[in-house]
């Protein structure tokens, strides 16, 4: 009977063990976000605001640091914080268009390096925790602001269009700039976790992110080095992306983990990505 008990408290700890790691998965730091829909042509596009969609990285002020939308903390300054409000905000580290590849260096360091975070401001886009509808916080987002006063911390833009030809007017123009495309945020939206019509992003095509799960070796020109990802999307989803690459990203591929953005125009009939090509390293792994 005392080996049967102790075999029963041995299975009941095993099981703990296997359980944990979804307990951990649930407490973890990653924030509850409001995310973007791809855009579609409607006729109530009077009742949004239109801004930027800046080629930065997603960052979550807790009141007292920064974190992805994967929970991982970009450790900025002491300085580039100073003043900065102790509720949450919504914004995006940047540095400017085109600059992508830099600001990721500079955010995934453990220990910043102030030369660097001089380029950086973080671009203020929500209020999570705060009352009102849109409209009215962008009000308070512009006291905000002003009441800071910190040549780090900036407002988004954000500024109306009349119809869907002048929104895809004013989309060719921030790309032929150098820019990704454009946010529209629904004006009398309240802050909410998840995927909605409040928010949309406007492209010229569709793009999503990824995990790397394997390098898969390259042939031809392209031997010796990385020839394609395989990649993970969130629902599980596998396959495989080998345009879109540099020779210096196949020979030094992003790492397994990695989470990266690709684009792609449409799925097929099994649910994977239609022409699928790498557009960038979206968030390292950390160790």
């Amino acid at each position: 009977m005392k080996n049967n008990i102790n075999k029963i408290a041995l299975a009941v700890s095993f099981s703990l063990c296997v359980i944990s790691p979804q307990v951990f998965a649930k407490t973890s730091l990653a924030p509850e976000l409001l995310l973007a829909k791809v855009y579609k042509k409607r006729s109530d596009l009077a009742r949004y605001w239109v801004s930027e969609k800046l080629d930065g990285v997603r960052a979550y002020w807790n009141g007292e640091q920064f974190l992805s939308r994967q929970g991982n903390i970009f450790h900025a300054p002491d300085w580039f914080t100073a003043g900065f409000p102790k509720q949450p905000r919504d914004g995006e580290l940047w540095i400017a268009r085109g600059h992508f590849e830099k600001l990721l260096s500079t955010v995934s360091k453990d220990t910043p390096v102030d030369e660097e975070w001089r380029n950086v401001t973080y671009q203020l886009f929500d209020l999570p925790d705060d009352k009102g509808d849109f409209s009215q916080r962008i009000g308070q987002m512009k006291a905000l602001v002003k009441r800071v006063d910190s040549p780090q911390l900036k407002l988004v833009e954000q500024y109306r269009v009349s119809s869907h030809k002048v929104l895809m007017k004013n989309l060719d123009d921030v790309i032929a700039a150098g820019a990704e495309g454009l946010m529209l945020h629904h004006e009398s939206a309240m802050y909410r976790a998840g995927r909605s019509n409040d928010l949309l992003k406007v492209k010229r095509f569709d793009d999503a992110e990824a995990r790397v799960i394997e390098h898969l070796p390259g042939k031809g020109k392209y031997t010796g080095m990385m020839g394609a990802l395989l990649l993970e999307t969130p629902n599980g989803t596998r396959f495989k992306i080998g345009s879109g690459f540099s020779d210096k990203e196949r020979q030094s591929p992003p790492k397994v983990g990695a989470l990266v953005t690709y684009k792609f125009h449409g799925k097929t009939s099994k649910g994977k990505p239609r022409f699928a090509s790498f557009l960038r390293v979206r968030e390292l792994e950390k160790e």
